[in-house]
């Protein structure tokens, strides 16, 4: 008989969800607008703080496509985006016409090198190319570097779009990811540590940011008594019904994030006898809602040979990002690489980290661990 199916991440409903959805229902407000939008949007600021404002979207992609508009993104300009990531978050540049320019890892939290940033920087502005943002990612919950990205940003008076959608609930010195650079973006996919089935949301500054992304988020659509359009836009608003998922979510992400970093705690505990290393650690003043724990393993082989194993035992992990500078769409991408991505993604795998594991499945995930060669 197959055992049940360990998941990496999945979706984990607290039950509260289901009277926000049936408020919707009940009052007709199945639409992209409504007091579930309204409401999931405040609950989000509240949390986050630092007196930003938020838009519900539809995706953290179309939130990140949002943030490049609003930082003036546009065809033939560069961008410098983080390699080791998912590739949603260098897509949206190609939307937008311009070049990403991917910038390698540093070792301490896997995130964006402020090094090689600024190194990027120097260079691309000598060649009459000076970059027009920079996308910065908090990888697996632990947040980058970011006062020292923010520091180099301001320096030479580039934008910084903070890519949080892993990290939400994680912060650096007490200030919440997503809140220090000039636009955050969230994502709220079924694999997140809060989930509206797929949506996302982007963060501002400002309210007139704000109302600008929901204008262009609802079609573009000027003032008039007839549909008149005088710029782009896009179907990227959230619905009030998935709206009202997320707010039943925000009531339980203390809880959720707190049951991540257990499963962080208990894979430590688990590898401390053998060649796996849990990593990466918190430095100091860094705080990680452990979105996904992630281990590196002394080479591919052994990585591949417990990723099979487990995979045996209908448990599902995964190698990490592969970085945006070895994918093929992006072959021809500029890159200032150190190495360190390419090391990660050939050692690395993260584990199952959902919020709603069992000690059941701790166990059997445990027990794969144990009994196959690790060397």
């Amino acid at each position: 008989m197959k055992k049940e199916k360990i998941w990496l991440s999945s979706p984990h409903m607290n039950g509260n969800e289901q009277k926000y959805v049936q408020e919707a229902f009940e009052t007709n407000w199945v639409a992209p607008l409504g007091p579930n939008v309204n409401g999931f949007e405040k609950d989000i600021q509240d949390y986050l703080g630092q007196d930003v404002h938020v838009a519900a979207l539809s995706s953290g992609t179309a939130a990140l496509h949002l943030a490049l508009k609003l930082a003036g993104v546009s065809q033939g300009d560069f961008v410098l985006c983080q390699s080791m990531t998912f590739a949603a978050s260098a897509n949206p540049i190609t939307y937008q016409g311009a070049t990403p320019v991917f910038i390698d890892s540093e070792p301490d939290t896997w995130n964006m090198s402020p090094e090689l940033l600024e190194e990027a920087i120097i260079d691309l502005s000598k060649k009459g190319k000076k970059p027009k943002a920079i996308i910065v990612v908090h990888l697996y919950g632990m947040p980058a570097k970011i006062n020292e990205i923010m520091a180099i940003a301001q320096k030479y008076d580039i934008p910084v779009i903070e890519d949080a959608a892993e990290s939400l609930g994680s912060h650096v010195n007490g200030q919440m990811t997503g809140t220090f650079g000039d636009y955050g973006i969230l994502s709220f996919n079924g694999n997140k540590i809060i989930t509206t089935s797929g949506g996302g949301a982007l963060i501002t500054k400002t309210e007139e940011d704000k109302q600008k992304a929901i204008f262009w988020a609802t079609q573009a659509r000027d003032q008039a008594p007839h549909y008149q359009h005088s710029e782009i836009g896009y179907n990227y608003r959230m619905s009030n019904i998935v709206a009202g998922i997320g707010r039943g979510q925000m009531e339980v992400i203390q809880e959720r994030v707190k049951a991540r970093r257990k499963n962080f705690e208990f894979y430590k505990e688990v590898v401390k006898n053998t060649p796996l290393k849990v990593a990466p650690q918190e430095p100091e003043g860094f705080f990680s809602n452990r979105w996904l724990t992630t281990i590196l393993t002394p080479s591919f082989e052994t990585r591949e040979k417990l990723r099979l194993a487990l995979a045996a035992e209908n448990i599902e992990s995964r190698p990490l990002w592969k970085p945006m500078h070895l994918q093929p769409v992006f072959k021809a991408a500029p890159a200032y690489i150190n190495g360190i991505s390419e090391e990660l993604f050939e050692k690395g795998l993260c584990l199952p980290s959902g919020s709603n594991l069992t000690d059941e499945d701790r166990f059997r995930i445990k027990k794969v661990i144990f009994k196959h060669p690790l060397t």
